[in-house]
């Protein structure tokens, strides 16, 4: 027995799961070589450069003077 917009049961009880809800797949693929995995790559690195240029700048020492000095 249907009403509205909610669905009974044959015992009367309401049925909060009558209606499915839709499933959106998304079909995009996010592994490999895609544009958007290159994308993510390429900032990354730029975030690496400019972080390794303000240690440098901050410690006067470049990377491998700084890891030997450890």
């Amino acid at each position: 027995m249907t009403s509205r917009s909610y669905t009974v049961e044959e015992g009367g009880r309401l049925n909060n799961f009558a209606i499915e809800p839709k499933v959106y797949v998304d079909s995009t693929p996010r592994t490999g070589f895609t544009e958007y995995a290159e994308k993510l790559n390429g900032r990354l690195a730029m975030i690496g450069f400019v972080s390794l240029l303000i240690m440098e700048v901050a410690t006067g020492h470049g990377i491998v003077g700084w890891l030997a000095s450890l």
